[in-house]
């Protein structure tokens, strides 16, 4: 469910567990609400983001539960002064969904930054995210830093 005019969703918008948990992430991102997006994910969730080694988590191996996953928000979302997600696709089937799209990120200092990825969804019985993954490149991503 979407609850932020932040978020364009132009893709397939059927009912499914794992595209609802994805648009309950989303909107809590870009409200700048951690407790609400701590309760998407599971206990024992892991976040790859973005999957291998980057600026965020130097060795590669995700973030492994709350505590972590609370730790990645003050490293990678605290630091942003608007989000923007743009889904221009979405596939969804069994407990996994997978959206394509561009999350453009403003910076505090009037820096924006458009990062085209593939996010992968996840979720257990209980419709929380288990497994997070989400495919970009650092190097790409920060090529299209621009001030306004």
């Amino acid at each position: 469910m979407i609850t932020s005019e932040n978020i364009t969703w132009n893709a397939p918008n059927a009912e499914h567990p794992a595209r609802a948990a994805s648009q309950r992430s989303y909107s809590a991102v870009c409200r700048g609400d951690l407790e609400e997006w701590l309760s998407v994910y599971a206990e024992d969730a892991v976040i790859e983001d973005p999957v291998g080694p980057s600026m965020f988590d130097p060795e590669g191996r995700g973030h492994h539960g709350h505590e972590a996953i609370r730790a990645f928000w003050a490293q990678a979302i605290s630091p942003i002064a608007t989000f923007h997600f743009l889904i221009t696709d979405s596939h969804a089937n069994g407990n996994t969904c997978a959206n394509i799209g561009t999350i453009t990120t403003t910076f505090h200092d009037g820096g924006v930054v458009d990062t085209d990825l593939v996010m992968v969804y996840t979720v257990n019985d209980d419709h929380q995210v288990a497994s997070m993954k989400a495919y970009w490149e650092p190097e790409r991503a920060m090529a299209t830093y621009r001030k306004p």
